[in-house]
């Protein structure tokens, strides 16, 4: 369908430093990204808690920002203080609270996987005479499977799956990363086979 090596090479060619230094940082970055998914897949509590915690400062930073943009824009603005407020409050019982945290991060989490599941069936069934109805459907039913895995045994559950979810992003994303590094290489040593 598209022609990547074609396309690659101009680029490739005109942006050879660029690519030199997304294959170095993409190689490093995967060889991390695979140990931080591994360590994540056999200790899960702790891949939990860190992401409990990420989130939670995440939301804290969100609460400054918008309370120093509500200061500097519209002080009298009650819902960007309002806005503020909670996203203080909720990253500050999460810092307090974590494995809480972790139960509530479960629940989103299922609330997710169960509409992923949803949208998927409805979208599988209205492909279901194309061949890539199979591949939406087996899609919805993984998200029907994680979400009642979270509801099975919430709130425990949470504390393990999320840090093993987070664990297999992780794992795969690294493994991308290599992919695309050994890809860029092919398609450079194509080019100089091309060349020669």
């Amino acid at each position: 369908m598209w022609r990547w090596h074609k396309n690659l090479n101009l680029e490739m060619n005109v942006n050879k430093n660029l690519i030199d230094h997304f294959k170095k940082h993409a190689q490093i970055s995967g060889v991390i990204f695979i140990l931080l998914g591994m360590a994540g897949i056999i200790f899960p509590v702790f891949l939990t808690l860190t992401t409990v915690m990420a989130v939670a400062y995440v939301m804290l930073f969100a609460g400054t920002t918008s309370a120093i943009l509500t200061w500097k824009s519209n002080r009298e603005d009650w819902v960007g203080w309002l806005k503020s407020f909670i996203l203080f409050l909720s990253s500050g019982i999460i810092l307090l609270y974590p494995l809480q945290g972790a139960a509530a991060m479960g629940i989103i989490f299922s609330i997710y996987f169960f509409t992923d599941a949803f949208a998927g069936f409805g979208l599988a069934f209205s492909l279901r005479p194309h061949k890539m109805w199979l591949a939406w459907l087996f899609n919805a039913l993984t998200s029907l499977v994680l979400g009642v895995l979270f509801l099975i045994g919430w709130p425990m559950s949470s504390i393990y799956l999320i840090g093993i979810l987070v664990g297999i992003s992780l794992l795969l994303d690294g493994m991308a990363l290599l992919m695309g590094s050994a890809f860029l290489d092919q398609i450079d040593d194509d080019n100089k086979g091309d060349k020669s």
